[in-house]
This record gives structure tokens, sequence and C-alpha cells, in this order.
């Protein structure tokens, strides 16, 4: 599943593929997704131009005129295709493999006035998408409940101190926990906490203030390094100028079971645990 940097790297790519087009004509090849698509609900968009595309959590956000809002997520396998006048595909998604690339998998295909094509592609359908109004964001059920963006200044060491109390969880799955902070999956949760040196089964209420502030530090470097490595490409993503997300190479312990630590004087050994249904990775000697 994509994470923040993943979507932040398609949001860009879209920003720069479909900002300030006119949507023509939108088609359903198929409304069986993780929720029905309603053709009444898309029809709302025809007509209207994008304004502004915005990430929030692991969502795109695309906003229109007449204030109105499509929420998307992609899923499992979600990914979006640009298609131009020449029938030139361009990838802007997360996962993307050849094989995918088969178009009983196209689900909705969106025509811009200047012909231009963006098609939403999913082979699992576990993505979505759902038409809301703007002024309404605050309220939408997907958003409302989301913890702050790990890049906000909100999400400091008061906010993570103060949320700590009461709480008997791991760190794991409290950075995976989208209500504390928004965005973080399993990949990145997994190099955060190698970075910081905390096993992610370690109780978050047994951290010194100085973790904290360590776990602070790294996720907004993890996720920065991410981003401009153009996300993760477990299988094989690449954006809309065709640039493949290397963030793998930078793997320090994720799916790197059995594997040396990388720090240079550490002779520990990646194991792997499971955390709430999750893989994790960590060094059996310098994460404590």
């Amino acid at each position: 599943m994509p994470e923040l940097p993943e979507v932040e790297v398609v949001k860009k790519s879209l920003q720069k593929e479909i900002s300030n087009l006119t949507i023509k004509d939108v088609k359903i090849k198929d409304s069986n997704l993780r929720y029905k698509v309603k053709r009444q609900d898309l029809n709302k968009i025809v007509g209207l131009k994008i304004l502004k595309i915005k990430r929030r959590s692991k969502y795109l956000l695309f906003f229109f005129e007449m204030n109105i809002l499509m929420l998307f997520h992609l899923g499992m396998t979600g990914k979006f295709f640009v298609v131009d006048k020449d029938r030139i595909k361009q990838r802007t998604s997360f996962y993307y493999k050849v094989e995918d690339s088969s178009e009983k998998h196209n689900r909705l295909i969106f025509t811009f006035t200047n012909n231009l094509q963006l098609i939403y592609h999913d082979v699992r359908k576990f993505g979505f998408v759902k038409i809301d109004l703007a002024n309404n964001i605050d309220k939408n059920i997907h958003l409302k409940f989301l913890g702050p963006e790990p890049f906000d200044n909100f999400f400091n060491f008061r906010y993570f101190k103060n949320y700590l109390i009461g709480k008997n969880r791991s760190i794991k799955e409290l950075l995976l926990d989208q209500k504390f902070v928004s965005g973080l999956g399993n990949i990145y949760v997994n190099e955060i906490l190698f970075l910081s040196k905390i096993r992610p089964n370690r109780k978050s209420l047994n951290l010194s203030n100085l973790e904290i502030r360590k776990i602070l530090k790294d996720t907004k470097k993890v996720l920065k390094k991410a981003i401009l490595s153009g996300g993760s490409s477990i299988k094989n993503f690449s954006n809309s100028t065709g640039k493949k997300g290397n963030f793998q190479q930078y793997f320090k312990v994720y799916s790197k079971k059995g594997g040396n630590c990388s720090y240079k004087h550490c002779k520990g050994i990646i194991k792997k645990i499971v955390i709430s249904n999750r893989a994790s990775f960590y060094c059996s000697k310098c994460q404590k």
C-alpha cells in the first residue's frame, strides 16, 4: 500500500499533468471499487476545472470549481495513468508493473477538454473515490479523525508526550495509528525506528524524552529522503516523467531479515517479528 511519500510523489505528478484542466467526460468502466462508484456523484465534476490537488495522509484531494472536492484513496494497487492525444501513456502512480497495464483493470477514465485522459487503474479494487463539498472537508468521514501530518508544527514533543498518557501500546502500533500521526505505514515506521535505535515492540510509555525527540526528528528525516528519492518501489513505481522511485535502495531493515546491521560497528542481525499482523524488522543489537 502506498504511504505518505508515494502519495506525495503521485500528487506532484498529477499537479504537473492535469492542474487547471477541465473535465469533459467521466467514464465508469467498473463501479465496484471498495465503495460503489455513483454515476450521479461523478457527474458533478463534468464541466469543472481542477483548481488544485493536495494530499492529506494517504488521500489525494482534487479541488474543483463550484466548491466540489473529489477524494481518492489508492488502496493496495491503485494507480493513475495519463494518456495524451498521441495515446502515449505516462505513469503517475504506485507499484506499477508491466503486466498491470492491461486495460481490463482500468476502472475510471476522466477525459479533459484538451482530450488528455486520466485513467484510474486498480487490479485489486481496494481503492475508492468519493465526491464531497470542499468546505465540508473538516467533517469528511475519511479525514476528520486523522492526526497531524508528520511535517506539521503540531506534531511536536508536547503533542507526542501528552498523547502517551494512559496508552499501553508498542511504539510501532502508535506510529501506525492514523489518529496519532497521519500518513505513516509499515515500511517507513520500520526505517524510522531503526534510525532512532528503538525496537518496534518497545512500550511507548517507556520512551525517554530524548527518544521521543529522536523519533520526531527521524520521522521527518526518513520521509524527506523518501520523497526526494521518488518514493519506494517495492515492485516498479515511476512518476509521470518515467522516473522510478528508488528509496528502497536505502532500506536499512525493511524486508532484510537475516541480514547484517548497516551500522559500521554493529554486529547485530536483522530480525523479524509480527506486531498487529504487520511484519516488523529490527536490529537485534543496536535497537533497544
